[in-house]
């Protein structure tokens, strides 16, 4: 696995599946809140992330990053493609500087976070030859001097399992040996390994299982060893060899209207998770999940909107996509939602409802996501977060109060018997919670008369209705309505009726 330090708990052999998360963050439903920490920028995409010793390394186009707040080619400080930040602040590190010269794809940690690793189309590291992968010293910032791989064209994905570092992408020469798109070498001395998947298109994403038993592999390929697998699959963790695995059919195979491809791979304890992104009206953008052990599928959540990113947190899997249609959650019409929260047993959606926007060059969103244990850097094209100014790269923990409620409406009232009022109310939104408690308040006291709990998203808000079974009978009253998700608490205006 990516060093992402994944909580899950899973049943007797990984057979039946029971996720326990971890307690949720104050006032929150979810492992982490909605209310994105403040973070540096960078200047054009993110596309590689990792967390480990206490910092942020951050890969991608850019050349520049810039404080946050700071509007865009202001206060900037040069970082070519190459970055890392305070996992606590988001603040720039400012002893890991770096000249890489070109793009970083892809960065993954070591399974104990001493080593960085990093894949791209760059042939130079501070003025060494590095031909696409490089490695550096978590602590210190150090390029180290053995890992150098003469890779003949991009690197795209990487992944550390036992002291194998597996990578992906589009190259077909390691070392001026033939590994077509996906090859392995030692992290020990940086030795070409045999694992020869032979894959025959792009690779974009590789993972190990948590004990490297198996690898897995994404992407646009058809063929893997000479044999017909379309876009995925499962490979013996030593040789490359294709190993069985019945959950693939998940992904479509191509035809006319309708491409679809593996962009990203996380695996937790017995389980592996997918994320999809389809060419076409209806062509599969969503994510499943198989059991490793028996290669079986574990469900398929077929939400429309190219998932890119998937990454497991506080036992919830949090995707970065362009989601705009989910079948049993929202519709066509409510907008793209860039980071979404999952429930790794079943897909089904969670509490958690941050939004990004899309940016330049790709027009995506999201791109790729990390954690360090108990937070979420996500990094990508986006230009805001939470409909405030922040580029390229954002972060959220389990941190403080957590999202606030919306605002109640007046509600609505009526007196139809004596000394009883009703009041509906449509139900409030909260970012990061789905179940949140509404009180009727009565007069200037704020008096609570009622009190009930109900669930919406923002795809379903129904009416609340409190009755005040006390009311005076023949005076005016007024009456408002307080939402509350057991951390913060808001009210709305007051609205008047006759009590009978």
């Amino acid at each position: 696995m990516r060093l992402r330090r994944i909580t899950a708990a899973l049943g007797a052999a990984g057979l039946a599946l029971a996720i326990v998360p971890t307690l949720p963050a104050p006032g929150t439903g979810a492992s982490l809140t909605a209310v994105a920490g403040s973070t540096w920028q960078t200047d054009a995409s993110v596309l590689g992330l990792a967390v480990a010793k206490g910092k942020a390394f951050v890969g991608g186009r850019f050349t520049r990053v810039r404080p946050p707040g700071a509007a865009p080619g202001t206060s900037q400080t040069v970082r070519t493609y190459l970055a890392a930040f305070n996992q606590t602040t988001g603040a720039l590190d400012t002893t890991f500087n770096h000249d890489v010269n070109n793009l970083v794809w892809s960065i993954v940690a070591s399974p104990d976070g001493s080593k960085i690793y990093i894949g791209g189309d760059f042939t130079r590291v501070d003025g060494q030859v590095r031909n696409r992968i490089a490695a550096f010293d978590a602590t210190t910032g150090a390029l180290l001097p053995n890992i150098k791989p003469n890779v003949s064209y991009r690197v795209k994905t990487l992944a550390v399992g036992g002291t194998s570092l597996y990578f992906g992408g589009s190259f077909g020469l390691v070392n001026n040996v033939a590994r077509n798109r996906a090859a392995a070498i030692s992290t020990v001395d940086g030795s070409l390994l045999p694992w020869n998947p032979n894959a025959d298109a792009d690779v974009y994403a590789i993972d190990a299982a948590d004990d490297n038993s198996k690898v897995y592999l994404g992407g646009t390929f058809a063929k893997v060893g000479g044999v017909a697998h379309w876009a995925v699959a499962s490979v013996n963790n030593s040789t490359g060899a294709l190993l069985p695995f019945a959950a693939s059919s998940a992904v479509p195979v191509p035809k006319p209207g309708c491409t679809t491809r593996v962009k990203d791979i996380e695996t937790s304890g017995g389980v592996v998770y997918f994320s999809n992104a389809g060419d076409g009206g209806g062509c599969f953008d969503g994510t499943w999940a198989a059991n490793i052990a028996t290669g079986n599928l574990v469900w398929k959540n077929t939400c429309l909107g190219a998932t890119e990113t998937i990454t497991m947190v506080g036992g919830w899997l949090f995707k970065g996509s362009h989601a705009h249609s989910c079948p049993g959650a929202f519709p066509d019409g409510t907008g793209a939602h860039f980071l979404l929260l999952q429930n790794p047993a079943t897909g089904a959606l969670g509490p958690w409802f941050p939004n990004t926007n899309a940016g330049p060059p790709t027009e995506v969103g999201p791109l790729v996501s990390a954690t360090g244990g108990s937070d979420l850097w996500v990094g990508g094209d986006f230009t805001t977060v939470n409909g405030v100014g922040q580029q390229g790269l954002t972060r959220f923990n389990n941190l403080g109060a957590g999202a606030v409620p919306l605002g109640p409406v007046l509600p609505t009232l009526s007196s139809t018997t004596a000394g009883r009022v009703q009041a509906t109310v449509q139900t409030s939104l909260d970012k990061d919670d789905i179940t949140l408690t509404y009180r009727l308040l009565r007069g200037s006291t704020n008096t609570v008369v009622a009190t009930t709990t109900a669930n919406s998203t923002f795809w379903s808000r129904p009416n609340v209705t409190l009755t005040d079974t006390a009311a005076p009978s023949g005076t005016s009253q007024q009456y408002r309505i307080e939402v509350s998700d057991g951390n913060n608490t808001v009210r709305g205006g007051f609205a008047s009726v006759t009590v009978r």
